[in-house]
């Protein structure tokens, strides 16, 4: 259904070293960028998530929130670490979340805007 997200940011060079971090873990990188924003993906010139610079950008409400698959267990830990590491602020350290399923293992994060951002891998163990 979606092709790409856009999230406005108020610093990119902030914002780029929390998502690179972050999806790195999950697999993705950077795909394309130039001064004013920076696309995020698998292929080059294919940007599934795009940061794209605004001096007065502001986050939605809690809300809203941004899921990104992970592959593992093992990668939604390491996107939790990695965000930490580059100023992300904890919203829910990785663990099974039985209320949305048996097998939902996720981590919930919030970018240096306010973007709430979750890793989730639904496979067993």
């Amino acid at each position: 259904m979606l092709h790409h997200l856009s999230f406005g940011v108020r610093d990119l060079a902030l914002s780029a070293a929390f998502y690179d971090a972050a999806l790195h873990a999950l697999g993705y990188r950077r795909v394309f960028e130039d001064d004013d924003a920076i696309g995020y993906g698998v292929a080059d010139g294919e940007d599934l998530l795009c940061l794209k610079h605004c001096a007065d950008a502001a986050a939605p409400g809690e809300g809203f929130h941004l899921a990104f698959a992970a592959t593992s267990r093992a990668a939604v830990d390491q996107f939790y670490a990695a965000a930490l590491a580059v100023g992300g602020q904890d919203n829910g350290p990785p663990g099974l979340r039985p209320d949305y399923g048996p097998h939902y293992y996720a981590a919930f994060l919030i970018d240096p805007d306010g973007y709430r951002i979750e890793a989730v891998c639904k496979a067993p163990s």
